[in-house]
């Protein structure tokens, strides 16, 4: 076993103190070793505020670096993609933000590489839904498993919150922006994995900017499960529902409701209940620890996967049907896919 990861960070990017930089000083076997970033003053600000040992002047710099293992890449969704591969190419393990790609074909070819790169010489692709990592997720895969529930008949995910900064790159078509590639894969993601199935979107609603109709700044697509659930996912930036974080699992016998699944460090709360037909009762409420929190859990399985072949529950394969999903909704409400304009 390898002694130490060693991280660059592609980009001086506003999430990477939260999802990198902070967990790394409380995981063991991890250190942020260098930083690279489109204004060399930046980056080098950005590494005395964070202790950052190294600055490259370029992102390529970055990946040449023989004293790096791993990359951390935060940047805009439409840059994904050809920085992962670069990775690849440069011999590293990367840990990519969500949403993977800009559509499904890019996703296609980041998996298809990481899986020559994995077979190859053990370089591992995860992208980082690190809620799927806390406890909270397990949870709410195993009650759903279980059978508990009864037959699943009904899927709801929803992540709403408010991002009036309309010049905000996550607006950017040209960065592959909107409100279903930011807020709506979370959706998506949790929906996937309640219901253990590859859903088809059978409808879609949206609100778009003025500025730009091709941005979806709230999206509500329907869903169809093969064994024959039903779902619904919601994601807004700016809408009416201005917070929401929740995802519901409905069975014959049983409602699964969870608040906050993204963050469940902060706050959340699981609750099983009789089906509403039935009265409504409930059965009882579970809380998870809070700790470790997401991003800590989620930089020790990319650490374990990395440097001890151990398990990737988000890898390059899984976020291709992610990506379909996303492409189908924006297909459903007549908008372009991301990357193709």
């Amino acid at each position: 076993m390898a002694e130490e990861l060693r991280i660059g960070l592609l980009g001086a990017a506003a999430i990477a103190p939260t999802a990198l930089i902070k967990p790394a000083r409380r995981t063991p076997r991890v250190r942020v070793a260098a930083v690279a970033a489109r204004d060399r003053a930046r980056a080098e600000a950005f590494a005395r505020r964070h202790g950052i040992g190294r600055v490259h002047d370029s992102y390529a710099d970055l990946l040449a670096d023989p004293e790096l293992d791993a990359v951390y890449v935060p940047l805009p969704n439409g840059l994904h993609a050809h920085w992962t591969l670069a990775a690849l190419d440069a011999g590293k393990h990367v840990l990519c933000e969500k949403p993977f790609t800009a559509n499904r074909a890019e996703a296609e070819r980041v998996a298809d590489a990481a899986d020559a790169a994995y077979a190859r010489s053990g370089l591992v692709v995860m992208e980082a839904f690190h809620y799927r990592h806390h406890a909270l997720a397990e949870r709410m895969k195993t009650v759903v498993a279980s059978g508990e529930l009864g037959r699943l008949r009904r899927v709801e995910a929803e992540l709403a919150f408010p991002l009036p900064r309309f010049g905000d790159i996550r607006y950017d078509y040209g960065l592959a922006g909107g409100a279903t590639m930011d807020a709506g894969c979370y959706a998506v993601h949790v929906a996937r994995l309640l219901a253990g199935e590859e859903p088809q979107v059978t409808s879609a609603r949206l609100q778009t900017l003025r500025r730009d109709p091709r941005v979806d700044r709230a999206m509500s697509a329907e869903l169809a499960f093969p064994g024959g659930a039903t779902g619904r996912v919601r994601a807004s930036m700016w809408s009416g529902r201005l917070l929401a974080i929740r995802a519901r699992a409905i069975g014959d016998e049983a409602e699964l409701c969870v608040t906050n699944f993204v963050a469940p460090q902060l706050f959340h709360r699981l609750t099983l209940r009789r089906p509403r037909t039935a009265g409504g009762a409930l059965v009882r409420r579970e809380r998870l620890p809070r700790h470790p929190s997401s991003y800590a859990a989620q930089l020790a399985a990319f650490t374990a996967a990395a440097l001890d072949g151990g398990p990737n529950l988000t890898p390059a394969r899984d976020a291709v049907a992610t990506m379909a999903v996303l492409d189908a909704i924006y297909r459903a409400a007549g908008l372009p896919l991301r990357g193709e304009g």
